[in-house]
């Protein structure tokens, strides 16, 4: 480990599992201080007594992301136990319904989408990275800059039927990246996008079968599905100085899916 965030402080939400989990311990690896920050309570103390027992530093936060006030504390937390907060990751998402949630995106047309899917999709989503990115603000202008990592998804540049929901605020999250990229990066505030294909729970309920999962990789340039590892290393290089002149971007860690015709 070359040790490149040594002193930074990071949030990172969604952190109880899969892609989350592993930026969370990445950075911690790496010599950040991180609120793993998740909804449920066994996920957060799983994640931090596994990067405090490899000799890492971490505190859990209990975090509905659709709560503002879960929000403003999981970054108070922060920024009152450590100072502030460089560096902010906007992983979580719910899909489903408040009253029924899922463990993936409903395949639902266009034409049968509900209110209370669309909104709990968009609440959990785009508006909690927005909440989320809002509270940083003050944080890292007052630290002289910060590096803010949102989730978008290959499936709202591809446009994948079914999952309209979820397309179009994973899309709005991107929109929203570069706006805030444009008018921040005079705070040296950096805003990028990672669009992952990887193998997490959702991805596994989505695809359930190997029928599915072998279609789905032939599909893929690199003929496989990526490991949460691997987005975790890319947000590594967006949290780093190594990419300190990049802002505004989006990284397809896809396997080259978005890229073929």
């Amino acid at each position: 480990m070359s040790m490149c965030l040594l002193g930074k402080i990071a949030v990172v939400t969604g952190a109880g599992r899969g892609i989350g989990r592993a930026i969370a311990e990445q950075f911690a690896a790496e010599g950040a201080k991180v609120v793993v920050a998740s909804r449920t309570a066994e996920t957060v103390d799983e994640v931090v007594s596994a990067i405090r027992s490899a000799g890492g530093e971490a505190m859990g936060v209990r975090c509905d992301v659709s709560v503002v006030s879960d929000i403003n504390s999981a970054v108070d937390c922060a920024a009152k136990t450590w100072g502030g907060i460089d560096i902010m990751v906007n992983n979580a998402q719910s899909f489903g319904t408040r009253e029924k949630p899922l463990l993936k995106t409903a395949d639902r047309g266009v034409e049968e989408v509900s209110e209370e899917e669309w909104d709990w999709i968009y609440t959990t989503g785009l508006k909690a990275t927005l909440r989320f990115m809002q509270a940083v603000f003050p944080q890292m202008k007052a630290r002289g800059g910060g590096s803010i990592i949102n989730f978008g998804s290959a499936r709202g540049i591809l446009s994948t039927p079914m999952t309209s929901p979820y397309n179009a605020a994973k899309e709005a999250i991107r929109s929203l990246s570069r706006t805030a990229a444009n008018e921040w990066g005079a705070h040296n505030i950096r805003v990028n996008v990672i669009n992952p294909v990887i193998d997490t729970d959702a991805y596994r309920e989505d695809i359930s079968t190997e029928a599915g999962r072998k279609a789905v990789e032939a599909m893929i340039p690199l003929r496989r599905v990526g490991t949460p590892l691997e987005a975790a290393r890319v947000a590594l290089f967006l949290a780093g100085s190594d990419s300190s002149y990049i802002t505004g971007q989006s990284f397809d860690v896809d396997g080259g899916l978005v890229s073929r015709p």
